[in-house]
């Protein structure tokens, strides 16, 4: 496991800079067929597979295996991805970011949490029923793509063409946490995203700062933009954002008050004395499961390098994510995004949708969710119920196109600092999750 886990890692496949996604596809479609998944490398265009080039839409890892002796009955499927985050920044990682160092329990790397840890518990899972019984005890198939950490933005496309190749009773979803007790998180559903860039213009160049006071300073005017957006307590002050929310039914309020959060060690591990807005007890929970969200991912302009260089910069430029919660629809909020810079007078700045999906909940009482809780229970003894991940991924796409539930369990320690230096995965929940797997295929017939 932590070999083939090591060799994954290695390949820096990262899709923020279109880096090495064929040669990892690769890499997975080789372990595949290795332990006797039935795998292929499939593309939007099968032209595709013949030209070298970046703008492409990054291939697909398929994998399928049916079982012998139930060949007509359920199947899972298993959605990953192959890509990874950067490594930036380099001087806080205390070893390479692709090495895949083991250190006692723990594995280092990028991906080794997010996402290639948790793809090799499953593809693991598989090898030890092919090795053990020659069969697996339901049918099973693989998605992994590797376009995930830039919003899947193929994935819908890859969906709808390959509908029935894809076709499946549940999925499990790409990851799943473990809490600082070793209790697995399992997450019913996750939030949507609105990405989008503003761009603020003032002078055709950067300019002398001793005309500051005649010509206006374009990041001022974005920092009044930003600040009439949202207030002090993370509240969205664009009109009529909130309209379409979907509260909380009262199935999803007696999960949300049973679910175990530890405020003091999460406050701990962040470095923060307080949550925003003050809030304590169930609220964050509900926060976290169900409150759309204003957040400046990136804010540039003017010098930033050592020692001193007064100007006016001729641009200034943010990019901005808003978690959405089921019935927010992107497109529609991001128009009325562009009505509330436009109600305010705001000149000179442009807007750019760069990416946008929808939440996707599954009902607590769906049967697949039965079935995974009480596979879980046989490994770990207890688990965690968790109404939506406060992360986003395609699952809207997948339910909406396959029409199958999903539920997300795996192996990532709560605190395993996916998307920062250091990301590492524990071998003793690399294990676990396995058996756990294991347990989900034997039982789901």
């Amino acid at each position: 496991m932590v070999s083939d886990l090591k060799t994954l890692i290695n390949i820096a496949s990262v899709s923020a800079k279109d880096q090495n996604l064929v040669e990892c596809a690769e890499a997975v479609f080789t372990l595949m067929n290795r332990v006797g998944i039935k795998s292929e490398i499939i593309y939007l265009d099968p032209k595709d597979k013949n030209i070298a080039a970046s703008s492409l839409p990054a291939p697909v890892v398929y994998g399928e295996i049916k079982s012998q002796k139930n060949p007509y009955g359920k199947t899972i499927l298993f959605y990953n991805h192959y890509d990874v985050q950067p490594e930036d920044p380099l001087d806080q990682w205390d070893v390479p970011p692709f090495s895949g160092e083991v250190s006692g329990n723990y594995i280092y790397g990028r991906g080794s949490s997010d996402d290639k840890g948790e793809l090799i518990t499953r593809i693991k899972a598989v090898e030890y029923f092919l090795r053990e019984t020659g069969d697996v005890p339901c049918n099973i198939k693989f998605i992994v793509e590797g376009e995930e950490e830039i919003g899947s933005i193929h994935i819908e496309k890859y969906l709808t063409k390959y509908r029935e190749k894809f076709a499946c009773d549940g999925i499990i979803w790409e990851f799943g946490y473990v809490n600082e007790k070793n209790i697995p998180i399992i997450s019913l559903g996750m939030k949507g995203l609105l990405y989008v860039e503003l761009i603020a213009y003032g002078p055709n160049k950067d300019t002398h700062s001793s005309l500051a006071v005649i010509v206006e300073n374009p990041a001022w005017n974005l920092i009044k933009l930003l600040n009439s957006m949202r207030d002090e307590n993370g509240r969205i002050l664009i009109s009529d954002w909130y309209n379409d929310i979907r509260n909380f039914n009262q199935e999803e309020e007696k999960i949300l008050n049973l679910e175990l959060f530890e405020a003091n060690e999460f406050k701990k591990e962040y470095g923060i004395s307080r949550f925003l807005g003050d809030i304590s007890g169930i609220d964050v929970k509900k926060a976290l499961c169900g409150s759309p969200t204003c957040n400046i991912s990136g804010f540039v302009s003017g010098y930033i390098e050592q020692g001193a260089k007064t100007i006016i910069p001729s641009f200034a430029k943010v990019k901005l994510d808003f978690r959405l919660v089921p019935n927010m629809d992107p497109q529609k909020q991001f128009a009325k995004l562009q009505q509330h810079i436009k109600d305010l007078g705001f000149k000179n700045i442009n807007i750019n949708f760069i990416h946008g999906e929808a939440a996707a909940r599954t009902s607590p009482n769906d049967p697949f969710v039965k079935i995974i809780t009480e596979s879980a229970k046989r490994v770990f003894g207890d688990v965690i119920l968790n109404i939506s991940s406060a992360g986003t991924g395609p699952m809207h796409s997948f339910q909406k196109i396959l029409k199958a539930s999903s539920v997300s369990i795996g192996s990532t320690y709560v605190y395993s600092r996916i998307h920062s230096p250091n990301e590492f995965a524990r071998i003793d929940l690399l294990i676990n999750i396995t058996k756990c797997i294991g347990e989900i295929m034997e039982n789901y017939n």
